[in-house]
């Protein structure tokens, strides 16, 4: 899914929505690339392609592998966090931290869209958000949260040095983090993130003459934050610069969209966001970060928009398609009936570790979605997930449909209809709320089941706000698709829709 170019000479903002957050990106001639965090996710870590830095079409994930997979141990909102993707010496490469399964690891590759190398263990690179630096030496320095810096042998992974502290941001700032290190001009610039990933997100910046320093600040720090404020946009920050063709700069970076009242929600995640920058004094000024951002001087590359429906006629699924820690080949396939998704169930429902779920990220703030299911040979059907305990789902067996609401240790069934026996059409609304509870809720979460007719009955509509971070906890955002708890379930097609507010 990709931001279009408006008629009336902006673009809107975040350009990658939904579940992207803590985004990389280097460009190698008039061609960007840019990676996500993925965390427990699997395939992981997204990447995508742009020619304007506005309109993104992911091409792949560097861990697409059954072999790369997460081990089930992992817990939500752990696994891949935070890479750093370049491109040096005809290749690209791509440093990550997987947290509960392996630490900082390398990846390699001569295309983006894949396929990348197997991982290298860095394991003298302790820490998280590693990042990748060469010097005019060609040695590679990567810096990692803290902040602190080590040279590092690309070819076996071991250390040059030892490791050593750098500036770490504004004095008492908790939380600095996600270091990016860049030579521009005569000067290398430290750029991290400071104050926490919630509210008190920003972006800091410091120089020095040397990739190690001495660093000074900038005397206007933070150079980006939201916190404070009533703007739309807030969680501002884990920031990555780059250059245009045109010798201008952008910097993207993450922020959510809370909506409801106090303390507002935000449910689709850390989305990636773009901003203008420019230099004064040799520091950099970060332009307004806004919903709707004036479109750039450079040519935009408008691409077509990711389609709304999958019908699973294909050998594969689409990269975009998301599975919990694995998918191993012998519990999803569009191979076993053709022109259908087919899901056997290990895990007995989606509390559990090993749930059976394929999915995409939820990237409007209101949409609708409607699949296909064929649960006679077993018991699944669609769900919005946010982790093993706050997840909605609207599950079909044995001629009943019925609506469940894990919240917490809670997981009451909801409601309940009897349907004909066979396929059934089973449907999930994210709708706005209701005026009166303005001060509240983020959205609703209608769950139910289409009739013969095409009309959609809602079965049970549940405040949305327990699918949300704030509630929850952790890094992510919704995911809504289908699984199988127990049997076979079959889904013929799978159709996403964004919905306007009103």
């Amino acid at each position: 899914m990709s931001a279009q170019h408006h008629p009336h000479g902006t673009v809107p903002n975040p350009v990658i929505p939904g579940l992207h957050p803590d985004p990389s990106v280097c460009r190698v001639g008039e061609d960007y690339y840019l990676a996500c965090s993925s965390f427990e996710y699997f395939p992981g870590i997204p990447v995508f392609h742009s020619r304007d830095l506005v309109h993104w079409t992911q091409i792949g994930n560097v861990l697409d592998r059954p072999e790369l997979h997460l081990p089930l141990e992992v817990p939500s909102s752990a696994g891949i966090y935070a890479p750093t993707l370049r491109h040096h010496d005809g290749r690209f490469h791509l440093v990550v931290t997987n947290v509960g399964a392996g630490g900082n690891v390398l990846f390699t590759a001569t295309d983006p869209a894949g396929p990348w190398s197997d991982p290298l263990p860095l394991p003298d690179v302790p820490g998280i958000d590693p990042d990748l630096a060469w010097d005019e030496d060609g040695t590679c320095w990567i810096t990692v949260a803290g902040v602190s810096q080590q040279p590092v042998d690309l070819a076996t992974g071991r250390s040059l040095g030892p490791s050593r502290p750098l500036w770490s941001g504004t004095v008492d700032a908790q939380a600095p983090e996600a270091p990016h290190l860049y030579r521009i001009g005569e000067w290398w610039y430290l750029l991290i993130a400071e104050g926490g990933t919630e509210r008190g997100h920003s972006v800091a910046i410091a120089r020095g003459r040397t990739p190690s320093g001495p660093f000074e600040p900038c005397p206007h720090n933070p150079v980006l934050t939201h916190r404070g404020t009533h703007r739309p946009i807030q969680n501002t920050g884990h920031a990555d610069l780059v250059q245009a063709p045109d010798g201008s700069w952008c910097l993207v970076l993450l922020g959510v969209r809370p909506g409801g009242g106090t303390p507002g929600w935000h449910v689709l995640g850390r989305e990636t966001f773009l901003a203008p920058v420019t230099w004064e004094d040799g520091w950099p000024v970060v332009g307004g970060l806004t919903p709707e951002l004036p479109a750039p001087a450079w040519p935009l590359h408008p691409v077509p928009e990711a389609p709304v429906r999958d019908d699973f006629d294909g050998a594969g699924l689409h990269p975009r398609w998301l599975s919990v820690r694995r998918r191993p080949a012998e519990l999803v396939t569009t191979g076993e009936r053709p022109g259908w998704l087919t899901l056997h169930a290990a895990g007995a429902s989606l509390d559990a570790p090993d749930a059976v779920f394929v999915g995409r990220r939820q990237q409007h703030p209101f949409c609708e979605v409607r699949a296909l299911v064929d649960a006679t040979a077993g018991r699944g059907g669609l769900a919005v997930r946010l982790d093993e305990r706050h997840h909605y789902e609207v599950e079909a067996a044995d001629g009943e449909v019925r609506v469940f609401a894990r919240i917490g240790p809670l997981r009451p069934e909801v409601a309940s209809v009897r349907v004909p026996a066979g396929p059934v059409v089973l449907g999930i609304d994210v709708a706005p709320h209701p005026p009166e509870d303005s001060r509240t809720a983020p959205d609703l979460v209608v769950l139910g089941v289409e009739q013969p007719d095409g009309a959609f009955t809602p079965l049970a509509s549940l405040d949305g706000r327990y699918l949300s971070t704030e509630v929850a906890g952790g890094f992510t955002g919704r995911v809504i698709g289908a699984y199988a708890a127990a049997g076979t379930v079959h889904v013929d097609w799978f159709d996403y829709r964004p919905r306007k507010e009103s």
